[in-house]
Order: C-alpha cells, then sequence, then structure tokens
C-alpha cells in the first residue's frame, strides 16, 4: 500500500532528508563514513530494512516521510535508551556509538534493526490513519484551528526541544516508538491551544501545560488504534487508484 504523504498532513512537523537513490549502503559502509553521510549510513539501512517489511514501500519517491518518521523514532529510541535526552551534543554522541557498533558488529547492528523496524512498522499501520476527502471533517477542523491558534506562541518557546524531549522520554518510557516527534509536538500545542496560554512569562500555566501533555503522553502511549491522521484528497486517492 501506498501512503500518500505529499498530501496535507495535520500532525507532521518539517522534517528534511537528502538521498542519493543510487548510494550503495554496502559500498559506503564498508568504505568508511565520509563527512557528507554520517548519519546516512543508518537511515540507508532502516531503508532497506522497510523494503524488506513490505516491498510495495517507495521509501525515495512517495513513501519517503515513512522513512523520515522511521529514523527520527530509532533516534529517539536510543537517545532515551542511552540516556541522551536533554544532553547537548547528543546527536553527536549518538552517531559515534552506532559506527563504533557498525565498527565492531555490523551483523548486531543489523539483527537489531530487523527486528526493531519490524516491530515499528506493525506500529505504524496501527498509529496511522488515512482520512479520505471529508471523513471525520469536524474532528479534522477542531484540531486544526487548535494547532493554528498555538503556531504563533510556539515560534516564541526558546526551549521546545527540551520540553518535547521530556513528552519524547514519556512516551517511549510507556512503549510507544511509532510518531515520538510527530505525537509530542502535537500534544504540547494542542495544550496550549486549549489552555490558551498568552504569556509565556506565567510559569503556572505553562506547567498546567506540560504536566497534561505529559499525562496524556501516558495514555496515548498505552492506547490502541490510530493516532496520527493523514488528510488527503478524494480526487487525488481516485486518480492514484485507477
Amino acid at each position: 500500500m501506498k501512503y500518500c504523504f505529499n498530501l496535507a498532513i495535520s500532525l507532521y512537523p518539517s522534517i528534511k532528508i537528502r538521498f542519493n537513490k543510487n548510494l550503495n549502503v554496502r559500498s559506503i559502509l564498508e568504505k568508511g563514513f565520509g563527512a557528507g553521510i554520517r548519519m546516512n549510513f543508518v537511515e540507508l539501512m532502516i531503508g532497506e530494512k522497510l523494503k524488506e517489511a513490505d516491498s510495495a514501500l517507495d521509501v525515495m519517491g512517495s513513501d519517503r516521510k515513512v522513512l523520515q518518521v522511521a529514523c527520527q523514532d530509532f533516534t529517539n529510541f536510543l537517545k532515551f535508551h542511552w540516556n541522551l535526552m536533554g544532553k547537548e551534543a547528543s546527536h553527536c554522541e549518538l552517531v559515534e556509538r552506532l559506527e563504533n557498533i557498525f565498527k565492531e558488529d555490523s551483523s548486531e547492528l543489523d539483527a537489531f534493526l530487523t527486528v526493531w523496524i519490524g516491530i515499528w512498522f506493525k506500529k505504524w499501520k496501527e498509529r496511522v490513519k488515512l482520512l479520505i476527502g471529508d471523513q471525520n471533517a469536524s474532528r479534522w477542523n477542531k484540531v486544526s484551528k487548535t494547532l493554528a491558534n498555538a503556531e504563533p506562541l510556539w515560534k516564541r518557546i526558546e526551549n521546545k526541544q527540551e520540553l518535547q524531549e521530556i513528552i519524547v522520554a514519556t512516551l517511549v518510557k510507556n512503549g510507544e516508538i511509532c510518531g515520538t516527534e510527530i505525537l509530542s509536538e502535537n500534544l504540547l500545542k494542542m495544550e496550549l491551544g486549549e489552555n490558551r496560554v498568552q504569556n509565556l512569562n506565567d510559569k503556572e500555566r505553562v506547567f498546567t501545560v506540560v504536566n497534561e501533555a505529559l499525562r496524556k503522553a501516558r495514555e496515548m502511549a498505552q492506547s490502541k488504534g490510530p493516532l496520527i491522521f493523514v488528510k488527503i484528497d478524494k480526487g487525488y486517492y481516485n486518480a492514484g487508484t485507477e
């Protein structure tokens, strides 16, 4: 099945990763890690594992967002279990650890990714739901309005990354490994919008927002069914299935 993420998505922050279709992960890993591909080797491996999980996925094309979310979730999963959340230069340390693991025993990393992607992709199919045309329009419009109301304030928050990592850690700790970046950002935005925070200096209100987001993150992680809704145009969907 193809996931049409090149269309409107309500719960999706901007993540940009560039890939060269001609890159061969095996040859790159054998030659070493150049300046431009220090993290791409993991992205390429994850792309291969996703293709193994579902050969219909076009991870370099129409399903690129699936790969992007998987990469971010894998990063968050490792940051949590390696106690890197909240640390400066955590991404650099993460990459160095992964490189060392690959150099010491590449088969161990490959085997772990096979298992992890298998679990993640099963979760992905549970958590992501396509909304076609006007399906669930009232709920969609309500969520979109709340997120839009929170956006100006969200842009002014200086420590948004730290706040997101707190929510991400709670999601992962409670067993959620899919969509952690998307869910953490939008949990905070929803609380900002619903609590109508006007001033970031209102520490009590901001504290309430974070606590509510943490509570809902725990509930989400333990819930079943879809959490991320992707809205696509009905005409586009019909054209794509003809």
